[in-house]
């Protein structure tokens, strides 16, 4: 017949609603979806029907089915961009400042368009990373601050309301995980580095809580800024102390 109407199979909304929580950030890799039940009642369709939903998300690999139940949303949306640089990233160091300068550039329009679009949720979000961060400087645990520093800056992309700006920011920030928790352990024998950072993050705390786009933007800027300069000392540091210990060695070896 002509101009038939396509009504739409109900599994296909289902995976599209689901779909579209995965790509804005709602569900994040490795969270867990919820109970079928619960899921089926709040998009008031049957579980058969939910079921087909979840195969057609976990065919295209963005859910999976783990061992001892749940299903899980996958971090496919990064992988592709993660799992390459990753590897890299341990073989030449000099890639830490290209990141850095990558970050630099995507974070500076994120805190931008933060403090132009971000929700009174968003808002709020962005207040509980922080008060978090506050007090992960609280206590001599380099690992909490590193995962609070990341929570942070994520709520910031999140807030920026571009999904490719957000799952940029989410691979970004896994790939330089351990050098956020390299630097912020060699910040310990800086002298108020610690107040300095907290200082910095509050500034693109209260840039975006106040919606002023453009000090957002030179906020963030100035702190990863300051971030790749502690990186340069940092990689510094480390070499020196090679260097003394073959040093070392090498007059006992011989001795």
């Amino acid at each position: 017949m002509p101009n038939k109407v396509q009504v739409p199979r109900i599994s296909d909304a289902v995976a599209s609603t689901l779909e579209r929580r995965i790509l804005e950030g709602s569900l994040k890799p490795g969270d867990r979806l919820p109970p079928e039940r619960e899921l089926a009642l709040e998009f008031g369709v049957s579980r058969p029907s939910l079921r087909e939903a979840i195969q057609k998300l976990a065919s295209k690999g963005m859910v999976q089915s783990r061992q001892g139940g749940g299903t899980y949303v996958t971090a496919v949306l990064e992988a592709s961009f993660f799992d390459p640089w990753q590897e890299m990233m341990g073989s030449y160091p000099n890639l830490r400042e290209d990141m850095l300068e990558f970050r630099r550039m995507i974070e500076g329009q994120a805190a931008e368009w933060a403090a132009e679009r971000a929700t009174d949720a968003d808002l709020q979000r962005l207040d509980q990373a922080f008060q978090v961060l506050q007090a992960s400087f609280q206590v001599d645990d380099t690992e909490k601050r590193s995962a609070a520093d990341i929570a942070f800056h994520q709520a910031i992309s999140d807030a920026s309301h571009n999904v490719l700006v957000g799952h940029l920011s989410a691979a970004l920030l896994r790939l330089m995980h351990d050098n956020i928790r390299l630097n912020l352990g060699e910040l310990k024998s800086v002298p108020a580095a610690g107040k300095l950072l907290m200082s910095q993050h509050a500034a693109i705390h209260a840039a975006i809580t106040e919606k002023k786009p453009q000090a957002a933007r030179s906020a963030a800027e100035t702190h990863i800024d300051f971030v790749r300069e502690t990186l340069a000392q940092t990689l510094r540091s480390v070499a020196r102390r090679e260097t003394a210990e073959r040093r070392l060695n090498t007059d006992f070896s011989t001795s």
